[in-house]
């Protein structure tokens, strides 16, 4: 377990390293998004100073390096502030919705899995594996926007793509960040349920993107535990159709839905670019589409770290998680 937790490290390291790299060599001169376009050689030169651009490369790499230990992730050419307060201040509306997003997408697509093992080549699995295929195939962007047209625009029963809460309407105190807590906190009831209609759509556009690569590895995982000497054993001593279910068979298929699940994980908290952008959410991934919009390299950067680091820390949660649960795994 402590070599895993070293492994963090240099993968981490790495994924630093190619983030750099990759915005220097291979993308444009952010000299010309800070200096303006009848800039002189001179005013330009010391923009590039300004931005530590004028030194060798090796120079550029262990300064970057050492603000990454400071937790300096550079400025934002858009907002003027950095982008490590920007991705602070917009963590907890990604955060927030990528969690129900996720609960939504666990306790819809384990169980659904889990019948379409038990009921396989049944009209059960049949329908399951349909609906589940369509939540990987169709664009999380495209759910949304059919989503808003039934439910917004058609039937008017759930509010429109504003954000996380109505226009005009002033949030709650900030303590947490997350609006469902604070708003309670405050005992701002009806400002809490607000805040939840407004988390429904997105939630479900996620959410089904979600439950369907989960449901699908957990009927696989099912199928073959299903198949196993042990659950027969279990089968020919009598024991229940449930505990053979979910505590045999379902243990020993969780391995490869833990890594989906972390996977989705990483998928969700970095921020559902497209789908933010539709439903006008104000967290990272939203960010991260307006700096490719402006062209703000060091928002962009910043934000790549962040996902890379998060799947990261997702990938090893998820090994740490296997050790505990499969004793295979640790011999």
């Amino acid at each position: 377990m402590f070599t895993r937790l070293l492994w963090v490290i240099p993968v981490a390291v790495g994924v630093m390293t190619i983030t750099f790299f990759v915005g220097r060599v291979f993308s444009g001169d952010p000299t010309n998004l800070y200096a303006p376009p009848q800039a002189d050689a001179a005013l330009r030169a010391k923009v590039r100073a300004s931005l530590g651009l004028d030194k060798p490369l090796i120079n550029q790499y262990v300064t970057y390096l050492d603000d990454l230990l400071h937790g300096n992730l550079g400025t934002s050419f858009t907002t003027g502030r950095g982008v490590g307060s920007d991705l602070l201040e917009r963590m907890p509306a990604t955060l927030e919705l990528g969690l129900i997003a996720l609960t939504l997408g666990i306790l819809i697509g384990v169980p659904l899995g889990v019948l379409a093992a038990v009921k396989r080549d049944q009209w059960p699995d049949f329908l399951i594996r349909v609906f589940s295929l369509g939540g990987m195939a169709l664009p999380a962007f495209w759910v949304g926007l059919i989503l808003l047209w039934l439910f917004f625009v058609s039937w008017g029963f759930l509010p429109g793509p504003v954000g996380r809460l109505p226009v005009n309407v002033p949030g709650p105190p900030t303590v947490t960040g997350f609006l469902l807590i604070d708003t309670l906190l405050a005992g701002e009831f009806s400002l809490w349920w607000q805040a939840a209609r407004q988390l429904v759509l997105p939630a479900l556009t996620l959410g089904y993107g979600a439950l369907g690569p989960i449901a699908r590895v957990t009927r696989a995982s099912m199928v073959d535990a299903l198949e196993s000497e042990y659950v027969r054993t279990a089968v020919a001593m009598g024991h229940r159709r449930s505990t053979i279910w979910f505590q045999y068979a379902l243990r020993n298929a969780l391995p490869p839905v833990l890594t989906m699940i972390g996977t989705t994980v990483g998928y969700l908290f970095s921020g559902a670019v497209l789908v933010e952008a539709v439903f006008g959410w104000p967290g990272v991934g939203a960010y991260a589409l307006q700096a490719i919009q402006n062209s703000d390299f060091a928002a962009l950067q910043g934000f790549v770290i962040y996902a890379a680091v998060l799947f990261v820390l997702c990938y090893l949660i998820v090994d740490l998680l296997c050790l505990a649960i499969d004793p295979r795994t640790r011999a």
